[in-house]
């Protein structure tokens, strides 16, 4: 106890570098998402809807084919419209997951069941190769 006492600088540095070392693994035990080929699947078997919470000028840019762009504000109001069946599969998109993340909360919260968003968010799906469709 008294070395520490006496070097709690050191002790200090030594913690925040461990922890610091094992962000990385944390964050990826953390990760919810589902791969994209999960994702291909449930498009295809599952007729899963596509939902990708980026901003306009993003969407526009590159999205997933098939995907319906929404906002994160009007998602309650949208997704109700949009989706019927609160059983039918949902998958949310964003650029890197951060945003889809809060749309994955938001859904399970308006009660759909099988909500999904992908790990990685469109960085993850461009890596992949898969089909994007611009507007």
């Amino acid at each position: 106890m008294k070395f520490i006492i006496d070097n709690w600088m050191l002790f200090s540095i030594a913690i925040a570098s461990g922890f610091l070392l094992l962000l990385p693994i944390i964050q990826s035990g953390m990760t919810t998402g589902i791969s994209t080929s999960e994702a291909v699947l449930m498009m295809n078997r599952e007729k899963a809807v596509v939902i990708d919470l980026s901003e306009p000028a993003e969407f526009a840019q590159g999205h997933p084919v098939g995907a319906v762009n929404l906002s994160l504000n009007d998602l309650g109001s949208s997704l109700n419209k949009l989706v019927t069946d609160k059983s039918r599969p949902l998958i949310f998109f964003c650029q890197n997951g951060g945003v889809s993340a809060k749309g994955v909360a938001q859904a399970q919260k308006l009660g759909f069941t099988k909500v999904h968003l992908i790990g990685g968010g469109l960085k993850s799906w461009r890596e992949a190769n898969l089909p994007l469709q611009k507007a």
